[in-house]
Parts: C-alpha cells; sequence; structure tokens
C-alpha cells in the first residue's frame, strides 16, 4: 500500500496591503464577466470595478478597508468594505454599518468555503467596529451570489426595480 502525502495549505484572511494589488485586480476582472456575463446591456466585457490606483488609495483610507485571502502565498479572494456612518441625518437613524462593496473568490477555488471565510472576518471587524450592520446589494443576474448570501444569512433588506425599454 502506498501512502500519498497530502499538502495541507492554511488560509490567511487579513487586511489587503500594496503587494495584493495584481492579485486583488485579476479577481476584480473574473468580477467583472460575471456581471458582464449576465447583464452585458448594463456591464462592459474585461471591464473591472476599480483600478490599481485606486485600490492603493483605499488602502490608505479607514473607510475602505479591504480583506484578501490568502492561499499558499496567493490571492484567492477579497472583500472591499465601506464603512458606512450616518450622524444626524433628517430621516436614516444614527448608526454605522460595513457595506460590501465587492466580495470575489477565484473562479477556480470557489466551494472551498473562502467566501464565507472572508465574510466572517467582515462580520468580525464590524462587531469589533460596533456597526449595527452589514449590507450589502447583489445583481439577481447572479443567482450563485445570491444563494450564497442567503446561506449566509442575509435577507433582503431592499429591492432595486427596473424597466428595460
Amino acid at each position: 500500500m502506498i501512502e500519498k502525502k497530502q499538502e495541507v495549505i492554511t488560509m490567511e484572511i487579513r487586511f489587503a496591503r500594496a503587494e495584493d494589488v495584481t492579485g486583488i485586480l485579476a479577481l476584480l476582472k473574473q468580477g467583472g464577466q460575471v456581471h458582464h456575463k449576465g447583464r452585458p446591456d448594463i456591464f462592459r466585457s474585461g471591464a473591472q470595478k476599480y483600478g490599481a490606483s485606486q485600490v492603493l488609495a483605499m488602502l490608505d483610507s479607514p473607510k475602505t478597508p479591504i480583506f484578501v485571502a490568502i492561499e499558499g502565498g496567493k490571492g484567492v479572494g477579497y472583500g472591499f468594505c465601506q464603512v458606512k456612518i450616518y450622524e444626524n441625518d433628517p430621516v436614516i437613524a444614527d448608526h454605522t454599518e460595513i457595506y460590501i462593496d465587492d466580495l470575489c473568490v477565484d473562479e477556480n477555488c470557489r466551494g472551498k468555503g473562502i467566501g464565507k471565510a472572508v465574510y466572517q472576518e467582515i462580520l468580525r471587524y464590524a462587531k469589533m467596529r460596533k456597526a449595527s450592520s452589514v449590507t450589502l446589494n447583489v445583481w439577481c443576474c447572479n443567482e450563485s451570489a445570491m444563494k450564497f448570501y442567503e446561506s449566509l444569512g442575509l435577507k433582503p433588506q431592499k429591492v432595486g426595480m427596473e424597466t428595460i425599454l
């Protein structure tokens, strides 16, 4: 009997750093393609949500934390966040929320719990910041993302509607 030694790969979730930007940009392209396939009438093929200079600027701002999942020395997922603080608004009660602006896992690594781990780290961060909620938007054409978020316990907060002309 021959036993194969299996390699154990550990995953780390941490704040993104400048050296992560190249990997983040590649994942942003993957996310852009998911949206393009779902709504080519809205999203351009080959587009990505942010460029390198924008990501680097976000790294320097406490209002836009970015979390990365690193596995085997490679970035395999991310979560872009925005800290939204509501104070003295005439309609909205005072509170802080962490808005997940974008969450992506490398298409070759999906189904391994990476997205869930990134989300759980964002929840941990939100609790540390004493936020009252974590929110996000998801496109209805991205059914797998909708199912993923529902599996994490997220529920619809509001619904955007349209008439395509």
